[in-house]
């Protein structure tokens, strides 16, 4: 029979759910990032340094072990704000490391190999395509943030001969919110600098220039001109006044160099809004050539 004898109808059964199309997504990135033995080491070299932290807060919270290892001397393992400032920073900082290697296997490989007309062709919109590869890589980064440090919170909950818990809750709090801002704006960043270029190992040296360089330029704008406004193209400054703010941790730097909440906030959902209009120029069902 020929083809065009054929009564073709549309699908009239079931279809499935919104929620779990973007599903299929988020796991086939998972799969993705976590094939790469790369992806392996750095998470197991990111929990050593919630080891020795957590060997900090045993060593603070035990008189016998400090007295055995550092001979009574307990003022270098204060368990407070400080503390967990430096816990969050660290975890935070091999973040960065992380998604540079995996945002890129996310988002990459498609581009590269033209898949983005056969992926969106099934019945899953940009926008779910985006936000599957975003849930994907915030939840690679929760396991090495967020999830960590507030492990280590319970654990010092747990070993404090003192309440400690209820005076500290801000500390929690704190940990928490800070870790997703940090990784919600480092997957939206990844994900749109890693779609505006189809090579992996470009993408990965664009996501570290595009947090250090405009600190450096920031630097040397304060230095300049004598102004504490340069700080605002300093992401690396700009988070950690907000994890100390967050975390009620003291800060370091002066009264005059202090960036208000105000201009932080406004500069990161700058940021953001600048990655949606790369993402949304990126990802598209056809591609334009001209030539």
């Amino acid at each position: 029979m020929s083809v065009y004898k054929h009564a073709y109808r549309a699908y009239a059964g079931t279809l499935t759910p919104l929620w779990a199309r973007v599903g299929v997504v988020v796991r086939y990135g998972l799969a993705e990032a976590w094939s790469s033995r790369i992806t392996v080491g750095l998470f197991t070299l990111s929990m050593l340094p919630v080891i020795v932290y957590l060997i900090g807060i045993y060593l603070a919270n035990n008189p016998v072990a400090r007295m055995i290892i550092m001979h009574g001397k307990s003022a270098l393992f204060t368990i407070d704000a400080a503390y967990f400032l430096k816990v969050l920073a660290t975890q935070s900082w091999i973040a960065l490391v992380m998604t540079a290697w995996v945002a890129p296997r996310l988002v990459c490989f498609d581009l590269a190999d033209n898949a983005l007309p056969i992926l969106l062709s099934h019945p899953v919109s940009r926008l779910g395509y985006v936000l599957g590869k975003f849930i994907a890589l915030f939840w690679c980064l929760s396991l090495i943030t967020w999830i960590p440090c507030l492990l280590l919170f319970a654990y010092q909950c747990y070993a404090s001969t003192a309440p400690w818990m209820g005076a500290n809750l801000q500390v929690a709090f704190g940990l928490l919110a800070g870790a997703v801002f940090w990784i919600a704006l480092l997957s939206i960043l990844g994900l749109a600098l890693s779609s505006w270029v189809k090579w992996r190992v470009v993408a990965t040296g664009i996501i570290f220039a595009a947090v250090f360089v405009p600190a450096g330029v920031g630097g040397i704008v304060s230095a300049i001109l004598r102004t504490k406004w340069g700080l605002l193209l300093n992401l690396p400054v700009m988070m950690t006044q907000l994890w100390q703010r967050l975390l009620g941790a003291p800060e370091f730097m002066r009264g005059e160099n202090s960036l208000p909440d105000a201009a932080i906030a406004m500069v990161l959902v700058l940021m953001c809004l600048v990655c949606v209009a790369i993402l949304n120029a990126r990802i598209r069902a056809r591609e334009v050539v001209r030539g």
